[in-house]
């Protein structure tokens, strides 16, 4: 076993890190503050003009310091018309960049003292940053798979090769793609139908890159949209054939499959989405180390409206 620390020293932000960075809430407003208004200069609405603005005493505000007309940092964002304490937001977020797996709402009930209905609704708050709707994979190599997630499958949907009947109703189809070495996309599909999969393929995935999927018929055609395909025959027991498989998108599902059963344990449909879209932007910023936090942070800013 490698005992060394994994995560280069420029890329480490410790919990002791996080606790000397924001020691209370004051210092998550000031960050934000310079995330949103670099040095307090903002776009004042009753001047018209930009202006510096100062902290208002006791207020989780900004004012013009020539009209007095006040700003906050937090409107637009997640944040706004929460009365839970900022800091206790930005440790559920150092939590969430922090772990492979996932981190429940009842831990972080635990942990901060808030209850659960809180915990739950923070976390789904911040999983609507995470999502990524107009990534396009751009590796010349992109592996292709689907999978089935739910709960235990109903023995008279069970179908040959191990695959789920469309009709049971205790699993849903996830369908996704990766460049090998690179980043992973992943949605909720309404079905396993060739449509579909080409649909993500066309609106995923450049033309003329090479695609590797098992021998699953929906994937029938790719070569046809101008696709090199390739495909390993899973049901024969190949698995690798040179560089033909599909080992990483199926590492990136047992990632998932593996959080979602020993984290959260059980997902509805309804936000199946939003956990998928937190697995893979953690996946695609696995070289950030702990920093995966602080591009949360940045996404506050770059969504708030």
């Amino acid at each position: 076993m490698d005992r060394r620390q994994t995560i280069p020293a420029h890329l480490r932000l410790t919990l002791q890190d996080f606790l000397d960075r924001f020691p209370n809430d004051d210092a998550c407003l000031e960050f934000l503050k310079e995330k949103r208004y670099p040095n307090g200069v903002a776009h004042c609405e009753k001047c018209g003009v930009v202006r510096k603005h100062h902290r208002v005493t006791g207020r989780p505000a900004y004012a013009c310091d020539s009209c007095g007309s006040m700003i906050s940092p937090m409107a637009g964002t997640i944040f706004e018309h929460s009365s839970t304490s900022l800091r206790k937001w930005f440790y559920a977020m150092y939590l969430m960049g922090s772990t492979r797996c996932g981190i429940s709402a009842k831990q972080i009930q635990r942990e901060t003292g808030v209850t659960y209905k809180t915990a739950w609704r923070m976390f789904r708050q911040i999983r609507s940053l995470l999502s990524e709707p107009d990534m396009q994979l751009e590796g010349t190599t992109v592996e292709m798979d689907e999978t089935y997630v739910g709960g235990r499958r109903h023995r008279k949907y069970q179908a040959r090769r191990g695959r789920p009947s469309p009709n049971d109703p205790s699993k849903t189809c996830v369908v996704g793609a990766v460049e090998r070495k690179g980043r992973v996309f992943a949605c909720v599909a309404d079905d396993a139908t060739k449509a579909t999969f080409h649909g993500v393929a066309r609106e995923r995935i450049l033309p003329e890159s090479v695609i590797f999927t098992d021998e699953h018929h929906s994937y029938t055609g790719l070569k046809e949209m101008g696709y090199t395909h390739q495909r390993i025959q899973h049901s024969q027991g190949v698995y690798v054939l040179g560089n033909v498989h599909t080992n990483t998108i199926e590492g990136f599902w047992s990632l998932v499959k593996r959080g979602i059963a020993g984290v959260y344990h059980n997902v509805s449909r309804k936000y199946l989405q939003t956990y998928l879209d937190e697995y893979s932007f953690r996946y695609n910023r696995r070289d950030q180390g702990n920093l995966i936090f602080t591009s949360i942070l940045e996404r506050v800013c770059e969504r708030a409206v």
